[in-house]
């Protein structure tokens, strides 16, 4: 049922119903006991009325012929609905209302009493006068007395048939008028550009809303934040790779231009230079897009951090991309291993290392070093940079930007994509500079994804 207000209908009625059905059953039982106690008296009252008149009379149980027929008048829908009989002690019978049965009503001597007569079940209350020397007894069908209830429990049901599909309609109209808020807030969405992801005005809306409208209002937010870090994205992608493809075109005329060969010779590596800038870029690039787009979290692995490290190193090695500057990686990494997402590891140990050595001066070192603080385990990679200036620190993870000691192959991406792929490992990043020069960018563990292999292992 997907409707709203087809489901709340339907709760609704039934609730409705059932409420309504549980009230039959009480008004069933009550006015079946109630009844019950109404007619026992009306049984009661009668036969102590006739009792009455005949104990005036001072009847003897041989004046019968002196008895006159006893009838009651009771409503026509009702007619002969009591019988009464007057028997003597002695058991025999000296008068009786007209259409009573001529079978003894009761062999109770006193009260009340149920009797089956010609498969019908009577009701008797007989009062013993020994005064007179009779026995009144006054009786009344059971069946009467089902009908009667039965004739109370359709005067609650029949209105009640009648009125149910007006209470269904009104139900419907009701619902439908309590979902208008909700509607109000579809039709006014429905109506929105794509473009438009101002807030939704809350204060007009139901309490039962304010929830949703608060929700839709910061999800808007979220996509609208997206979308403005999206454009700027794209404008920054675009002023980064707008200079290196213009000095790429610039060289690639030098050298078509130039007939001297040791001319041709350094255009081409100019050429070659902005190539490995420009494919560093538009990787970066599709590294964080990859990061941003990624929807579902990664599955952690188990690996050992020093063959992983290890192996980004010679990578970097094998494509000269190392520069001038030597990386060393501390043999204690490899007692070490990791419990996250690998690639994403993977990604922040490139980007870190691809900085460093670019801001490692010709001959200089880059170590990678692992340590235990607390209950986080460190990977510490350092260089012997410039560093970075102590106002800028806070600014140094922000897309595109490139500090005042800027590498001639930087793009302002890599601290960036760094940051975002240890979000997603559940890692952090740290970034401080060295008391003796250079830059400390430490990768921080969290207890329980760190463990450290025994000796013997």
């Amino acid at each position: 049922m997907r409707s709203m207000r087809t489901r709340l209908f339907a709760i609704l009625i039934l609730i409705t119903g059932l409420v309504w059905l549980s009230a039959v059953a009480w008004i069933f039982f009550s006015t079946g006991a109630q009844l019950e106690r109404v007619l026992d008296a009306r049984l009661m009252e009668a036969a102590r009325m006739v009792n009455s008149m005949v104990t005036k009379r001072a009847l003897g149980a041989g004046e019968d012929a002196s008895i006159p027929s006893v009838e009651m008048e009771t409503h026509e829908a009702y007619n002969r609905q009591l019988s009464c009989q007057i028997w003597s002690l002695e058991g025999t019978l000296l008068s009786q209302s007209e259409g009573a049965p001529e079978t003894r009503l009761s062999e109770d001597a006193d009260g009340f009493s149920n009797t089956v007569i010609n498969g019908e079940t009577w009701r008797v209350y007989t009062v013993n006068n020994p005064q007179a020397g009779v026995r009144v007894m006054v009786g009344d069908r059971v069946y009467f007395r089902d009908h009667l209830v039965n004739s109370v429990i359709f005067g609650v049901l029949l209105p009640a048939l009648l009125i149910l599909p007006v209470l269904a309609g009104l139900i419907w109209l009701s619902v439908g008028r309590g979902l208008t808020p909700l509607s109000r807030i579809a039709r006014e969405l429905s109506m929105r550009p794509a473009s438009d992801l101002h807030p939704i005005d809350a204060g007009g809306a139901a309490s039962e809303l304010q929830p949703v409208v608060k929700a839709l209002n910061a999800l808007f937010r979220r996509v609208s934040d997206a979308r403005e870090r999206e454009r700027d994205f794209i404008a920054f992608a675009a002023h980064e790779l707008r200079t290196p493809m213009s000095g790429l075109k610039t060289q690639a005329q030098v050298a078509l231009a130039s007939s001297d060969p040791a001319v041709q010779q350094n255009a081409l590596s100019q050429i070659v230079v902005g190539v490995d800038r420009t494919g560093r870029l538009v990787r970066q690039l599709l590294d964080i897009a990859s990061l941003e787009a990624g929807g579902e979290a990664v599955a952690p692995e188990t690996f050992n951090a020093g063959g992983v490290v290890q192996s980004v190193a010679d990578e970097l090695v094998t494509q000269h991309a190392g520069g001038d500057a030597v990386i060393f990686v501390e043999p204690g990494l490899s007692a070490f291993s990791f419990t996250l997402p690998a690639e994403l590891f993977r990604l922040a140990v490139r980007n870190l290392l691809e900085n460093a050595v670019h801001h490692s001066p010709p001959g200089g070192r880059v170590f990678c070093r692992i340590a235990e603080e607390g209950e986080d385990v460190v990977l510490r990679i350092e260089d012997e940079g410039p560093g970075i200036p102590q106002e800028e620190l806070p600014r140094v993870t922000e897309r595109f930007f490139r500090g005042r000691f800027r590498s001639s192959v930087g793009s302002g991406l890599g601290l960036s994509i760094v940051e975002t792929a240890l979000d997603h490992a559940g890692a952090r990043l740290d970034i401080r500079n060295r008391k003796q020069g250079g830059l400390s960018a430490a990768i921080i563990i969290p207890a329980g994804m760190a463990q450290k292999m025994s000796a013997a292992a």
